[in-house]
């Protein structure tokens, strides 16, 4: 299958050698003789592979590797030199080029070398294609190494390979509906399917059909048998997201339904049982809805064998420069675009942000930057108001000069007070900034969070 080949050598005969035995193939060859214009051509070109000389003007073959690795683009790359030895064809390979060969260029090695490239280039997209399709893609929005999301790995872990139901709760946009799919993946019905229901999102009037299945003639319009959500994930997993949104008559029937793992379908006599686990998520506060008289008690304890919880990203922002990495290289490669590149004052103005649409919101604004500024490096002012507004009045630095001062214009001169004045008006300063979080607190100041909570009951600084 023709493709597009991007040379890049400094010796013209040798551009127009290979540039004749890939066109003779078929192929769409373009050609650099530098870098630095190799890098212009990824953009416009995006070559599906890259014959690359290791000594180059400027920079040279393996930098220009090193860099196109770091951009996130997985393009195989064929090395090409005259002066090679074994120490730097390994050196070649360990930074991620594909093979390596040497001049002159037999034509017969230069054809092989590059028809397998292109055939483990195709390999591999149709790998992720068909893990995509399948759900076996790697798992986004539980990356990070806060506290929080690596307890909540470990718990997944371990009731995963169990039966039993799980109760998960959080935020909207937190990734409960991921942490269902890890559960599954990694659970011993992974090879079985995994059926979600968005409770919010079917009219009342139909949710039972649509959870039961019905027979032929049913109610109006029931034109065939139609299986329903529990039986088609008999011996595997049904997720119920956003089950808080059910009405009391359906949960007084899916109550019956999940403890004898038996039901008839609408408009039907027989009798179906089923061997199916059971995991809900939602984003009320649950014992507040039983007490307004919206949720059932049973069913509630019925469904919380297992309770996990997803936390908020503003009580993990340390994982923010790690998702953005994540999210910044995907995109890149779903759009065919170079990664963004933020500094770090962008970044630091992105962890200050509340973001209250959580992960679900940093990944469609990660998705937003990589199509307006592909390829560009991200300042703080290149960012949408949204998220420059959270840095205004934010105290950093001014915050502890201030807090000084402070302490220097007491007129008490003794250490003790001086210094539980200066971390009153800190912390005062700081848990602002966090927006009143005391997780966020604690990272931003490196204590432990009920270490910190015994310091603010003790400076009497009210928290959240």
């Amino acid at each position: 299958m023709p493709c597009r080949i991007l040379i890049v050598d400094d010796e013209k005969p040798i551009r127009s050698s290979l540039r004749g035995i890939l066109e003779d193939e078929g192929h769409q060859v373009c050609e650099a003789a530098s870098g630095e214009a190799a890098f212009t051509l990824l953009d416009s070109e995006q070559p599906e592979l890259i014959f690359l000389d290791i000594w180059l003007p400027g920079l040279d073959g393996l930098t220009v590797l090193e860099r196109i690795r770091q951009l996130g683009l997985d393009t195989p790359v064929i090395m090409i030199s005259g002066h090679g030895n074994i120490e730097t064809a390994v050196q070649a390979i360990k930074k991620g080029a594909f093979d390596f060969i040497e001049k002159p260029l037999s034509l017969e090695k230069v054809i092989i070398c590059a028809n397998k490239a292109l055939e483990m280039a195709m390999l591999r997209r149709e790998n992720e294609a068909l893990r995509t399709r399948i759900g076996l893609a790697p798992v986004i929005g539980l990356t990070g190494e806060s506290l929080s999301i690596a307890a909540l790995r470990e718990t997944i872990t371990q009731v995963a390979p169990t039966d039993a139901w799980v109760l998960i709760t959080g935020e909207n946009g937190t990734g409960k509906e991921i942490v269902a799919r890890s559960i599954h993946r990694e659970s011993r019905r992974s090879d079985k399917p995994l059926v979600e229901v968005n409770c919010a999102a079917i009219p009342e009037e139909l949710i039972e059909s649509e959870l039961f299945g019905h027979e032929k003639g049913a109610f109006t319009g029931a034109d065939r048998a139609q299986a329903g959500k529990f039986e088609l994930a008999d011996n595997g997993t049904l997720f119920l997201d956003e089950i808080g949104d059910m009405s009391l008559k359906t949960q007084a029937k899916i109550l019956r339904i999940i403890q004898e793992q038996r039901f008839e379908r609408v408009g039907g006599r027989k009798t179906i049982t089923v061997d199916v686990r059971v995991i809900a998520a939602t984003n009320k506060d649950l014992p507040t809805e039983i007490k307004a008289g919206t949720f059932r008690e049973d069913l509630y304890y019925r469904l919380k064998v297992f309770p996990l919880e997803v936390p908020p990203l503003r009580e993990r922002a340390s994982d923010i420069p790690l998702l953005i990495d994540e999210f910044n290289a995907g995109f890149a490669r779903q759009h065919g675009f170079r990664p963004v590149v933020f500094t770090p004052e962008a970044l630091k103005a992105l962890n200050v942000h509340p973001w209250p649409g959580n992960v679900r919101e940093l990944k469609n604004f990660v998705e937003r930057m990589i199509i307006m500024h592909a390829g560009k490096t991200l300042e703080p002012e290149d960012l949408p108001p949204e998220i420059t507004a959270g840095l205004l009045g934010a105290p950093g630095e001014e915050a502890e000069e201030a807090a000084i001062q402070d302490a220097l214009d007491s007129e008490s001169s003794d250490l003790k007070q001086a210094r539980a004045r200066f971390e009153a008006r800190f912390l005062e300063a700081k848990l602002k900034d966090c927006g009143g979080n005391v997780s966020r607190l604690a990272e931003a100041v490196g204590m432990d969070r009920s270490a910190l909570h015994r310091k603010l009951k003790s400076l009497n600084i009210q928290a959240d």
